[in-house]
């Protein structure tokens, strides 16, 4: 093989695989490795899938080789923060240890840039009015968001170590679905706020919870700064082309720089599924924050990421349409 490749880590997932078909429909010749514990076959629609684990030194050395990989994308993890909370080790394993040994790999193979998922958990619970830019303090409240800041040092040490440079996304929430219908959101029993809404309008749920009531926030719920899975996947394609450009190394968030809150997402799926939900009130989950919302100023002056479905309403609509697919369709069955 003479053309060099990306390797996609968990390019059988949710952003992985919405970024993989951005970075194939380009032509870009990519290669996805995923253990398919959450990800689904169906939704690798360019390159080759490897069936396998970061945890395999052999297995991504192998890789790095055979597709002479001079770049790598890695969102391969554990995403889960309640489930963080009660199984720590579990991150630190899969999250943390074997995002070490990617990058020793990487740094073995001679990979130049190295593009990484990391996540607004790094910054815990911030003071002020929770706006997080990137020089924010970094102060996790659970192993979810430890084990990737934990993923960022290694990287940011491996970058002055060796030749390797790298962009560090921090993702805010993201939500929605490819538009047209290709690829989606389909991981099995999804914690995420609006696939849940969408799973409860299509009926698939009889109940959605608000996990919390009394934070500090204007209406108790918990507010976020929801970002469509395209715009994410674009600022990946986006950050892969400033690194090619021979951009420095950099740290950034993802995310609009406004939040919603939990109710105020419930009313717009409410809304554009045109029918009431069954909404049940419980107490606060272990690990969440009241409020994160991005500044995103940095990301938009450094790659030119121009996202394109900044709209609530959208989101769900997305969200709702691939929720419908799916009951016609099952992946993974």
């Amino acid at each position: 093989m003479s053309e060099s490749s990306i390797l996609i880590t968990g390019g059988a997932g949710y952003i992985g695989s919405h970024t993989a078909r951005q970075l194939g429909a380009a032509g870009r010749r990519i290669v996805t490795l995923d253990n398919l514990s959450t990800g689904f076959r169906e939704a690798v629609l360019y390159g080759d899938l490897i069936e396998g684990d970061t945890g395999d030194p052999e297995l991504v050395s192998q890789l790095l080789h055979d597709y002479q990989v001079d770049t790598v994308l890695h969102f391969a993890a554990h995403t889960i923060v309640p489930e963080s909370v009660e199984k720590p080790l579990k991150y630190y394993r899969n999250n943390t240890c074997n995002t070490r040994n990617l990058l020793e790999c990487c740094a073995e193979a001679g990979v130049r840039h190295f593009v990484f998922s990391s996540t607004a958990a790094v910054y815990g619970i911030p003071e002020g009015d929770a706006i997080c830019a990137e020089d924010s303090p970094t102060a996790p409240i659970n192993p979810y968001g430890a084990s990737k800041l934990m993923s960022e040092q290694m990287i940011r040490d491996l970058d002055k170590a060796s030749d390797m440079r790298h962009v560090i996304l921090r993702y805010f929430n993201v939500a929605g679905s490819d538009p047209e219908g290709r690829i989606g959101q389909s991981t099995k029993q999804a914690t995420l706020l609006i696939k849940v809404a969408a799973e409860a309008a299509v009926g698939k749920r009889d109940t959605l919870y608000i996990f919390g009531t009394d934070f500090p926030t204007p209406d108790g719920t918990g507010v976020r700064d929801y970002i469509h899975v395209e715009d994410l996947a674009t600022a990946h394609v986006d950050a892969l082309r400033y690194l090619e450009n021979g951009g420095e190394s950099t740290t950034l968030n993802v995310g609009y720089g406004h939040g919603y809150s939990v109710r105020e997402v419930l009313e717009t799926v409410q809304k554009v599924h045109g029918a009431p939900l069954n909404i049940v009130e419980r107490e606060r989950r272990a690990g969440d924050p009241p409020s994160l919302v991005a500044s995103a100023e940095r990301i938009r002056e450094t790659l030119g990421w121009k996202p394109r479905y900044d709209d609530l309403e959208a989101i769900a609509a997305h969200s709702i349409a691939w929720e419908r697919k799916l009951m016609a369709s099952p992946w993974g069955e």
